[in-house]
């Protein structure tokens, strides 16, 4: 199996990781969930994570095919579709469960019929088990739902990109309580993962640096299997919906799921500016 060049971003404003994925063959590459930086309290947005991306990408002469996203994230703002205009030649690309995630937000934020909820913002969907290459390398599309309902992992060679389904086997596994989510749905996406070769490396898209560890990004599906402290090989179930539902009763809702959902469900574009020349992001008040 061929094992991709994997390079992690951090973006420490929202503990994530962003991965660029290149094939030291043919120095084709994938960007793995790119951020966009969003200061709250100002309402101010800059591209200075995302021109990080860049500059490596042009530094080491790859050719961006794809951009890729685990899901509509909750906590931090993407950049795709900022890296799409930049990168013009590389497709934009979520799961097609983001359908579902739309049409749940739309109402929420009350966009109207008007907003697309066909995932057209995206340039590809993915289906669950597709194939697609980055260069020499293979890919796979592995449909994760259960911490949302358009999850995906990416399996790129001996490489899988967990999104916000598994974390480092010390933090665990992400919540499930959102509109679409679902615990059991989660342990049986969790159950296909744990399925591939326990040398498979797992890069996850967050690392809260628990116990006060430095934050770390990659780990093992054997390690997973053997040390996640949510859900191991051995786990059932019935055991892990419990833990997981009665810990996701204490959590508190992400500080930027507001402004980042409607973000992100426009593939990273920001809404269109008013008449006034200024975006406008929509809060719904006593909704959550």
């Amino acid at each position: 199996m061929n094992a991709p060049r994997v390079t992690p971003f951090f973006h420490a404003a929202s503990n994530t990781w962003s991965y660029v994925v290149a094939d030291a063959a043919t120095q084709a590459a994938a960007i793995v969930d790119p951020v966009l930086d969003f200061e709250p309290a100002s309402g101010r947005t800059s591209t200075a994570s995302a021109q990080a991306l860049l500059d490596f990408v042009r530094t080491q002469a790859l050719d961006v095919a794809w951009i890729v996203e685990t899901h509509a994230h909750a906590d931090h703002l993407s950049a795709g579709h900022w890296l799409k205009r930049q990168l013009p030649d590389a497709r934009l690309a979520i799961g097609e469960g983001i359908r579902q995630v739309q049409r749940t937000f739309r109402d929420v934020y009350h966009l109207g019929d008007g907003f697309p909820v066909d995932g057209s913002q995206f340039d590809h969907l993915f289906a669950d088990g597709e194939a697609f290459a980055i260069g020499a390398l293979q890919a796979q599309v592995i449909a994760v739902p259960g911490h949302t309902s358009d999850s995906c992992a990416y399996l790129v060679g001996d490489a899988l990109f967990t999104g916000d389904s598994l974390f480092m086997p010390d933090g665990g596994t992400a919540r499930c309580d959102f509109p679409g989510g679902s615990a059991a749905t989660l342990y049986r996406s969790i159950r296909r993962m744990y399925a591939l070769p326990d040398a498979t490396r797992v890069f996850v898209c967050h690392d809260y640096g628990p116990g006060g560890r430095a934050v770390a990004c990659e780990t093992t599906i054997g390690a997973q299997k053997r040390d996640n402290i949510h859900v191991r090989a051995d786990t059932e179930e019935a055991q892990f919906v419990q833990v997981r539902e009665t810990r996701d009763a204490t959590l508190a809702m992400p500080a930027l799921m507001l402004p980042a959902v409607q973000v992100n469900i426009r593939a990273g574009a920001l809404p269109e500016a008013e008449e006034n020349g200024v975006r406008y992001l929509k809060l719904p008040l006593d909704r959550f």
